[in-house]
């Protein structure tokens, strides 16, 4: 009985055996012009989307699912993360149901889906730090709006069974050197929340993946706590060691990613290569490990880069 990738992907975040390749995705892929000849989705100019014919919508959506269907098929990827073109739930079905019926049951689909806070840019970064002592009930407040969105979001999408497999929670809590919120900040205005979201997903028969880059050894028994299904990025950049990880999470939560994104850009070959055979020496054992970058294959990275990384692991990732 073969295998299909999305089963695969599903078996890693369960932590159980594998036969054959571990799995490998990435968060998102932005060269597809280089790559494939076609605009990434995230990329797409939805002006005038209401006023299109619905022939016209039907195009553009079947021509967005191919990108991402194209794209897991060069690269043997297992999941994909969908971008639909609004934070709404009728945007996000509608898509996924385009990938659905060109690529049956294949991939293993999420979308994004945290309501917790975030490293602020640099130009909020002062005002919700003195927020977070003088008004943190305000955070708390917009914390439970964005709650409620996605818990509605979420019901939504569980109405079209077998459509979207599970949510990837991509809001960052860590410079490289050290988490943005103290331990005590987390407790507040973290931990409730993600841990509350989860369980949320969980009953909703969802998977649920926590990204953060940076530094999460302060708090990775925090992280761990709140029950996710897998942990992504586990970044080098951050000093994050994955094999230390997986001693903290082995057989309980899933490790998505670890290969250096910076040194895939400014390292030699021989450097990437050893990196890669790194992650996969560190990750695999034990099963529970998913091959990926520490960030995503962004605009700007070499694709060349990014294609040796992947034929190393297709030539040597294999249980």
């Amino acid at each position: 009985m073969t295998v299909t990738p999305r089963e695969k992907f599903i078996k890693a975040l369960r932590c159980q055996p594998i036969e054959g390749h571990v799995p490998h995705f990435e968060l998102v892929f932005f060269p597809v012009m280089e790559s494939i000849g076609k605009v990434h989705p995230k990329y797409r100019n939805y002006y005038q989307w209401d006023q299109m014919s619905k022939n016209e919508r039907r195009m553009h959506l079947t021509d967005m699912a191919d990108t991402y269907i194209k794209i897991a098929e060069k690269y043997n990827h297992s999941a994909i993360h969908v971008h639909p073109r609004n934070a709404g739930a009728e945007a996000a079905v509608e898509l996924l149901e385009t990938i659905r019926e060109l690529s049956g049951d294949r991939y293993f689909l999420m979308v994004h889906g945290d309501p917790t806070p975030g490293i602020p840019d640099g130009d909020s970064m002062m005002d919700f730090s003195v927020q977070m002592y003088e008004e943190p009930e305000a955070i708390h407040s917009k914390t439970h709006q964005m709650m409620e969105h996605y818990k509605t979001f979420a019901e939504k999408l569980s109405q079209h069974k077998g459509l979207l497999d599970g949510f990837i929670l991509c809001s960052d809590y860590c410079f490289n050197q050290n988490p943005f919120f103290t331990t005590d900040q987390f407790d507040e205005f973290i931990g409730p929340y993600l841990k509350e979201i989860i369980e949320f997903y969980h009953e909703l028969g969802f998977y649920a993946i926590k990204h953060t880059d940076g530094n999460i050894m302060p708090i990775l028994k925090r992280l761990t706590d709140c029950g996710p299904d897998a942990l992504h990025s586990i970044d080098p950049q951050g000093g994050v060691s994955l094999k230390a990880v997986k001693e903290v999470c082995k057989g309980k939560i899933c490790l998505i990613g670890n290969v250096n994104c910076g040194l895939l850009q400014t390292g030699s070959e021989q450097e990437v290569t050893e990196e890669v055979r790194r992650c996969l020496k560190e990750g695999m054992p034990d099963y529970g490990y998913i091959f990926s970058t520490s960030n995503s294959i962004y605009a700007g990275l070499d694709l060349k880069r990014y294609e040796l990384m992947n034929r190393i692991w297709r030539e040597e990732g294999i249980y």
